[in-house]
């Protein structure tokens, strides 16, 4: 049975912030644009948004995605709920990308399909109420409070020690796992006010605003806790990128270079897919760096000389560039009453 296709200049995949921004640079740079995403996502799970200029705490991650999303589509890009299965290249060599019932064909492709905090196991308390992972995002919540690290690599045991700029009271939880730290660390831990706790945690106890209050251990101990982190690691959702051939790290991630460009030419990786700092203001520059690069490779004008010299002067009927739906929805947007 024939499969549906539809075809774009670009196609983003994954609807976080570094998709969105990726998306709406494109799209207002005046190239025909899809933003196909899944759901979900590590700021979908944000309790509040955090280190966002103009943008008050008492915003949601969901709520900032869908505001995204509703200007992308006000500024005409097609905004899709889909998942992407696998991806490949077209006979005219464009990008095919495989949706669950539609292919998405591109000549550029955008992904920002982030990756998974590997949680621990249970007893856990609730995300984003007494369980983070984002050191940056969250820190300044526990000034002066009790907190907890979980974990027991390097990672960990630093970020412990970070902990200590904001507050005198932090436990190193290993859970019952064998320290992978190096006697450096060891040292290192040694010498500071942090509490490494070997026993598993065995049970959680919430306040009455749902709030993490204490956690209880093998040993029968009852620890209280205002919050903390968890640094087991991340799975990076880099299918996609494998798919399409694109080189990676060590680490899982996809390597770029400044401007979100991957190994293969045309195909852009953007936000947590990416080295870096998992932040959203990062996820956003990120793709509006990539979103720009993508315009400067797709874009008609200046027509390239050896095209001149062989078609002539661009005729005036040929400008502007934007495609006529665009063009149209753009006057539209900036016409003022």
């Amino acid at each position: 049975m024939a499969v549906d296709q539809q075809e774009y200049e670009v196609v983003v995949v994954g609807g976080g912030p570094a998709g969105l921004s990726a998306a709406l640079y494109s799209v207002r740079l005046g190239h025909e644009t899809a933003l196909v995403d899944r759901g979900g996502g590590r700021a979908a799970m944000m309790k509040d948004v955090h280190n966002l200029v103009g943008t008050t705490e008492e915003t949601s991650g969901m709520e900032l995605l869908q505001i995204g999303k509703e200007q992308l589509e006000g500024y005409g890009c097609t905004v899709l709920s889909d998942r992407i299965g696998s991806a490949g290249r077209t006979d005219d060599d464009r990008f095919r990308l495989c949706g669950t019932d539609v292919d998405y064909v591109a000549d550029a492709v955008a992904l920002a399909t982030g990756m998974n905090d590997v949680r621990p196991d249970p007893p856990l308390p609730r995300t984003g109420r007494g369980l983070h992972y984002c050191l940056h995002c969250d820190a300044h919540m526990f000034a002066d409070e009790p907190v907890y690290v979980m974990g027991y690599g390097e990672s960990a045991a630093h970020v412990a020690a970070i902990l200590l700029n904001f507050t005198d009271e932090v436990d190193l939880l290993t859970r019952g796992d064998e320290p992978e730290w190096s006697d450096d660390t060891d040292e290192m831990l040694e010498t500071h006010p942090i509490d490494v706790i070997h026993e598993d945690v065995t049970g959680v106890q919430n306040g009455s605003d749902g709030w993490l209050k204490a956690l209880e251990f093998e040993d029968g101990a009852v620890r209280e806790y205002k919050g903390g982190f968890a640094l087991y690691g991340a799975d990076y959702n880099n299918g996609l990128a494998t798919d399409l051939g694109c080189e990676l790290n060590d680490d899982g991630t996809v390597e770029v270079d400044d401007h979100g460009r991957t190994s293969v030419d045309g195909v852009y990786a953007v936000g947590d897919l990416t080295p870096g700092h998992n932040q959203v203001p990062i996820a956003l520059g990120d793709g509006a760096k990539a979103g720009i690069s993508i315009h400067w490779t797709l874009r008609d004008f200046p027509r390239d000389p050896d095209l001149v010299a062989e078609q002539g002067p661009v005729r005036s009927d040929e400008v502007p560039g934007m495609p006529d739906e665009l063009l149209e929805q753009a006057t539209e947007f900036h016409t003022y009453d």
